[in-house]
């Protein structure tokens, strides 16, 4: 049995990572009736230090930023509640949300969920991760690997793209394919060659830890250590809330908004990574200001 909050909200946000936060802001600066639930995985939490969001000429990392924006939040009164909404429906009043037992009443709902990466089989990855070994994003921290022996891991034909995009950063790169070599296709062949990107001969069969690097282990025996491996194995967008409810979206999953972020369904908003394909908190956070400046305008007026 669901316990129905006391009072009905006139938006809710689902996800507390920077889009969900920076929304929360805005609207209560609107003063707007907000909940947001949070899952706890935003994907800004793993970030060890981000030296491209404007105003941290010194970095900051992921969990830093968002303990910055959830203190901000609360400053205004809003709480957020830990757990995962596990339905959305439509309602005569907007849209009913449940999570543990709960249940929310909205008349607009922001979805910013975010994106999860697809991870490579690595004892201590978390580890590798927070010491800049393992990254996940080129645009964010390219930058911080210039001159470094890096390589990218997933299949050649579909993401030679960010090998080549890596070049701009180092004489040293490497192709690695998860798969077949030979299968990469001529395209993505001929522009690795042109670029002086270097490919694996054989497929990638195990990683490991090699002092402050990651060693590629390949069929038939032999291994080579790179300073930094970006793994490009895709990702799964946490967009079922919505598809569930009939929204559009592309191939990966992504919700196809306008450009106030309104999804193809009444009154559904989203923001962030589960929105864009650039997957940057400056992104997450303009979508946000975009999305709850619409809200506020498109509810009804709350003179003082």
């Amino acid at each position: 049995m669901t316990r129905k909050y006391e009072k009905d909200v006139e938006c809710l946000i689902v996800g507390g990572g920077p889009a969900g936060l920076t929304a929360a802001i805005y609207l209560a600066r609107y003063r707007r009736r907000i909940a947001i639930v949070d899952g706890g995985s935003s994907r800004a939490a793993l970030i060890p230090v981000s030296h491209n969001y404007p105003g941290f000429a010194s970095g900051i990392s992921g969990p830093d930023l968002l303990k910055t924006l959830r203190s901000q939040v609360r400053e205004f009164g809003v709480s957020i509640h830990d757990g995962q909404v596990t339905d959305l429906r439509r309602s005569d009043r907007g849209y009913v949300a449940i999570f543990d037992a709960s249940e929310i009443r909205a008349s607009r709902v922001l979805v910013a969920t975010g994106i999860v990466d697809k991870t490579p089989d690595l004892s201590g990855l978390d580890r590798a991760v927070s010491d800049g070994a393992i990254r996940y994003c080129p645009v964010c921290d390219g930058y911080d690997v210039r001159g470094r022996k890096v390589a990218v891991l997933g299949r050649t034909r579909e993401c030679f793209e960010k090998a080549l995009f890596m070049r701009t950063y180092s004489r040293d790169v490497t192709m690695l394919d998860v798969g077949d070599p030979s299968d990469a296709g001529n395209e993505a062949a001929s522009a690795l060659a042109a670029a002086g990107v270097r490919r694996s001969i054989a497929p990638v069969v195990g990683l490991q830890r090699d002092g402050h690097g990651i060693a590629a282990l390949f069929r038939g025996g032999h291994r080579e250590t790179f300073d930094t491996l970006y793994p490009a194995l895709g990702c799964d967008v946490r967009s079922e809330l919505g598809l569930r409810l009939g929204t559009q979206h592309n191939a990966s999953g992504c919700f196809r908004v306008d450009e106030h972020q309104r999804t193809t369904v009444d009154g559904l908003y989203a923001a962030g990574d589960v929105v864009s394909d650039l997957h940057q908190i400056a992104v997450a956070t303009g979508h946000a200001a975009i999305a709850a400046t619409h809200i506020h305008n498109s509810l009804p007026r709350n003179f003082c």
